[in-house]
């Protein structure tokens, strides 16, 4: 599958998947690495120290800064906020930027913002507008500002609260080899 770069956008790296949407007003710069069969929707900048895998859609409005590590099959809605300095100064630089993982799976929803240095596991939801300051676990929904750990959601989007109990089907989950699976009666 060929790759899609629209023309008012700014690729300056080569290393983009096939399959690849990049779409108007995005700047990719040379040494970022994004995945195969990714969308990057407009307004969208990423910086040079950046691994995106395959499958990521990223939502509008979104930067991604320096040491940011994103696996596959990863959603980023739009306007997310990720940082990547601690204690930002006006023209000083860190020897290094702090690392932050977004895991297999996870999804973040609009305006959120993930502060520097955290991991979101695999499969978890950050609620929109949520303020992450820790790391999220497997399949854990953390909401809030500052977020909280407020219930799980399963590999496939199903919500249940602190008790592995379905928000919306009412049916009990439980951990089988590192996956939620829902009991049969």
């Amino acid at each position: 599958m060929k790759t899609f770069i629209h023309k008012l956008s700014d690729v300056q790296s080569i290393s983009i998947g096939s399959g690849s949407t990049i779409w108007q007003f995005v700047v990719i710069l040379k040494d970022a690495v994004i995945g195969r069969d990714c969308n990057i929707n407009s307004h969208v900048f990423i910086e040079n120290d950046v691994v995106i895998g395959d499958r990521v859609t990223v939502k509008a409005g979104v930067q991604i800064w320096d040491g940011l590590r994103i696996e596959n099959d990863v959603f980023i809605g739009p306007n997310v906020t990720f940082t990547n300095d601690i204690v930002p100064r006006s023209k000083k630089y860190p020897q290094s930027f702090k690392k932050t993982l977004i895991k297999r799976g996870a999804s973040i929803g609009a305006n959120a913002t993930i502060i520097a240095g955290n991991e979101i596991g695999e499969y978890s939801l950050v609620g929109a507008g949520s303020v992450v300051t820790k790391t999220v676990g497997k399949n854990e929904l953390w909401i809030g500002q500052p977020a909280t750990h407020r219930g799980y959601v399963t590999n496939e989007g199903e919500i249940l609260d602190l008790y592995l109990i379905s928000k919306k089907s009412g049916k009990r989950f439980y951990w089988s080899e590192s996956k939620l699976i829902e009991e049969n009666d």
